[in-house]
């Protein structure tokens, strides 16, 4: 067990986003593990990354498996006494182009599993040990989809789900308050990634912006808000 430097999690961070926070944390001296649902991908993002410099190692991980989000708490406790950061990015976007009364029930349970119920049982898993040695960070990737001052019927299992995990974030904050560990989600704008597609204006470095921010946050910074470009944003 090593406890010489914070250790991240961080989900989805074979490629996008993802892997830009895992790029940048890495080089501010974490030790970052890297989860993808894609073993092969998330091998070789590793190997990309250990060239750039900074200590990264790889872990499967499906987010809606119970038992690899056992396993990867289980790793990290064993190998380094704990996660210090968990960063919720690993998400699907699955019905562009179609209305609520038009998805079926089946893809609303789908995403909801991997947008939602993944990060809260990571959360469930992880946050705990925070909690105990007195020192955590949570960064949950939403988006301005989620916002309810905002809601359309445009992408509804999408939107539904950022709606959901934005209260979530807040529970969780307010479940953890005067622990040091802070809660909060970040919407990273409609960034140039293989989910927001070639035409949006946003570089992957933007995105990855406030995430990695918020992961930094000093001792007695901000919990239980919602972020966009280090400012807070509306609910």
């Amino acid at each position: 067990m090593e406890r010489q430097k914070h250790t991240a999690i961080v989900t989805g961070g074979n490629r996008g986003i993802g892997f830009e926070v895992c790029r940048q944390l890495a080089l501010l001296g974490y030790r970052v593990v890297l989860t993808s649902r894609k073993v092969n991908q998330g091998l070789e993002a590793v190997e990309q990354l250990k060239r750039e410099g900074g200590e990264i190692v790889f872990r499967p991980l499906d987010v809606t498996s119970q038992r690899q989000i056992k396993d990867l708490k289980h790793y990290v406790e064993r190998y380094f006494g704990g996660a210090d950061v968990l960063v919720n990015n690993a998400a699907v976007y699955p019905d562009e182009g179609r209305g609520v009364l038009e998805v079926e029930s089946a893809v609303y349970h789908s995403t909801i599993d991997t947008n939602l119920f993944g990060p809260l049982m990571l959360c469930q898993e992880i946050v705990p040990g925070m909690m105990e040695r007195g020192y955590g960070r949570v960064v949950n990737v939403s988006s301005g989809g989620g916002q309810i001052s905002s809601m359309v019927d445009d992408t509804p299992s999408y939107r539904l789900s950022k709606l959901a995990l934005n209260g979530l974030t807040l529970m969780l904050a307010n479940a953890v308050r005067g622990s040091n560990v802070l809660v909060n989600a970040v919407c990273p704008g409609w960034v140039r990634t293989e989910m927001g597609g070639p035409a949006a204006p946003r570089s992957i470095e933007q995105g990855a912006d406030s995430i990695v921010w918020l992961a930094t946050l000093p001792d007695g910074g901000r919990s239980g808000g919602f972020f966009r470009d280090r400012e807070l944003i509306s609910w």
